[in-house]
């Protein structure tokens, strides 16, 4: 009989024997896999924590008890053990389950995160919002070690240091980054140092010393710092942390035990946990890279399924970079944790000496990137545009301030699909429009890339190329990148009756919409503007002599974006226009398949017929 259907919630968990515990989890894996199999998701995280998770909501009393996960990709156990069985199946569809943590999917959901190295934050706010309370519960954040390569990690461990309220932070170490030792002396020491009577024993010996003065004192620091040699945590203890660890993460008695001497432990606490990601599932044990984020794959063999032999625009980026790196030996690009995800991976096997991979750093990186443009070299900055949110500062102080030639190039703009609201990458035209000396462009497809990515190395200034994630267009490549001249639109199609303004992967959709139009008898122009920022005004103001009915369309918010940029340009020369702004409204789109997101928004070339037909009639 299977354990896994019995348990509808943590409470039905804590009543069942210990012993059945590592069957619960391997049954969990199984749907984990299952699962993923047909929906895609982030694999190999989640299935190196089922016994971290497990554990903790075996131990703690949730959702009373408050678990905060980093990221969010590693917690699927969380969600099946949480009442979200029935629903599992539909994780990352649309109208299902959230991929992440989601506050308003469940009570058990403290905390939601799709970028990580939160949550020591938030858990600490939450730790400090119940002292506040008088309340008793627990705060456990679970943080990936990669998260530990974001800065912010570290201004949350400090400020923690400084408050010292009860928390325990859970180091998920799945051997990616920060250590590979899980031997006997590091188990045997730390299940002796969190026992209760060993915890007691060290405080007393503290005040004890402590009543010598200043020599007691400087004992009693002595004694910390000796302890700390002993182990790999001397950094967290310095920052007051008590550090415990490393035990083994995917042995659930042993995480029992410890996580039940911990819990009643005062002020801040570090315990270093060793997975292994990909646990239970060998094509992710042995390719943990691949299963970290996958779309749908045979369960057997591991194999993705369903991938289109088309050139994506990631793709498109790659080849074209390594073909202008091959004849500039000045260009380096530089990643935060995402060289598969980014394409540079092949720029890092092909030229390792100029690639840099900072972690999970994006305020790092584009500062990095502004002292090796200050230094002369020509820095390209690879992101997905909703990471790059993250270090709108250094762009603009570090960079467009003093007018620095770096590259940006923005993977995963627009819609990306079932990662969701946490994800897309609808933001960056409204954030990034406002900054003085920045050039802003879109290429409509993958050749078009190219020869954009060219022009962005020449243009010697900070300069933004966004394109989205997912494959082309289909059109032919041009042998060589080729410049393209900056801030000009080019027109593909004259219409009488109005004219697209389209700007990125809405070019062809646009075409497609125009054509449709004919049969509606409206004669309908289209133009790929490129450029976001300098806007091309000429070809704006020739669009208005053909037609006073102008339609921009985006992939991006329609608050301060592309439409934005057009509008306030017709306001100020006070034209006589009528313009529809088509793109995103002021919501958070939910996850789903980028296709049917389009539908939903009114973007793809059948809604963008409707809604132009209807305005103009």
């Amino acid at each position: 009989m299977k354990v896994l259907p019995s348990i509808q919630n943590p409470r039905d968990l804590r009543l069942i024997k210990k012993e059945l515990l590592p069957t619960l989890c391997e049954e969990l894996r199984q749907v984990i896999i299952d699962t993923a199999s047909h929906n895609g998701g982030h694999l190999g995280s989640s299935l190196g924590a089922v016994e971290i998770i497990t554990a903790l909501h075996y131990v703690f009393n949730t959702p009373e008890d408050k678990i905060v996960f980093d990221t969010g990709h590693q917690a699927y156990a969380h969600k099946l053990l949480t009442g979200r069985q029935k629903e599992f199946a539909t994780i990352r569809t649309q109208n299902g389950l959230s991929g992440f943590p989601k506050r308003t999917e469940s009570e058990y959901d403290t905390f939601g995160a799709g970028h990580a190295s939160t949550a020591i934050s938030a858990a600490l706010g939450l730790a400090i919002a119940r002292d506040q309370r008088k309340e008793k519960n627990k705060v456990v954040a679970v943080v990936g070690d990669g998260c530990l390569t974001g800065g912010m990690a570290y201004e949350a461990m400090q400020n923690a240091g400084l408050l010292r309220t009860d928390m325990l932070v859970i180091l998920n170490d799945n051997q990616m980054f920060i250590s590979k030792r899980v031997g006997a002396l590091g188990k045997a020491l730390t299940k002796l140092l969190t026992t209760k009577y060993m915890q007691l024993a060290e405080e007393k010996a503290t005040n004890f010393l402590k009543r010598f003065d200043e020599l007691g004192n400087n004992a009693a620091k002595l004694a910390k710092r000796a302890r700390s040699i002993l182990f790999p945590g001397t950094l967290f203890e310095e920052m007051g942390f008590r550090y415990f660890g490393p035990v083994n993460g995917n042995d659930i008695n042993e995480m029992i035990e410890v996580l039940e001497n911990l819990k009643d432990v005062k002020g801040p606490v570090m315990l270093h946990v060793v997975t292994k990601k990909g646990k239970g599932y060998k094509p992710a044990e042995e390719k943990p890279t691949k299963f970290h984020g996958i779309g749908i794959f045979d369960v057997e063999t591991g194999d993705s399924l369903g991938k289109s032999s088309a050139l994506t625009f990631t793709k498109a980026f790659s080849d074209a970079l390594l073909k202008l790196a091959e004849k500039d030996t000045s260009i380096a690009a530089i990643t935060a944790a995402m060289p598969e995800g980014t394409g540079l991976d092949a720029f890092r096997d092909k030229f390792p000496s100029r690639y840099f991979d900072v972690g999970i750093a994006e305020e790092h990186a584009a500062t990095f990137a502004a002292g090796l443009a200050a230094g002369g070299v020509k820095p390209i900055v690879a992101l997905y545009s909703t990471f790059a949110q993250r270090c709108y500062d250094q762009i603009l102080h570090d960079i467009c301030l003093q007018k620095l030639p770096v590259v940006f190039a923005l993977d995963r703009a627009g819609l990306v699909g079932e990662d969701g609201p946490t994800h897309h990458g609808v933001f960056d035209l409204s954030f990034l429009r406002d900054i003085p000396n920045l050039i802003l462009a879109a290429p409509a497809d993958e050749n078009e890339m190219q020869h954009m990515l060219k022009t962005a190395f020449d243009a010697k200034a900070p300069f933004v190329l966004r394109y989205p994630r997912g494959t082309g267009f289909g059109v032919k490549l041009d042998d060589e990148p080729q410049d393209l001249p900056i801030g000009k639109g080019v027109w593909l199609k004259k219409g009488k009756d109005a004219t697209i303004l389209a700007i990125g992967n809405r070019v062809h959709p646009a075409m497609a919409a125009a054509e449709a139009l004919k049969k509606h008898k409206i004669d309908c122009g289209v133009v790929n503007m490129r450029f976001v920022k300098p806007l091309d005004t000429q070809i704006i103001d020739e669009a208005l002599k053909v037609s006073k009915h102008l339609v921009t369309v985006e992939d991006n918010m329609l608050a301060g974006g592309f439409g934005s940029a057009v509008a306030e340009y017709l306001a100020d020369k006070q034209a006589n226009f009528k313009l529809l702004r088509l793109g995103i409204g002021d919501e958070f789109v939910e996850h789903g398949k980028v296709a049917n997101l389009f539908d939903k928004l009114g973007l793809n070339a059948g809604q963008m017929t409707d809604h132009i037909l209807k305005w103009i009639k």
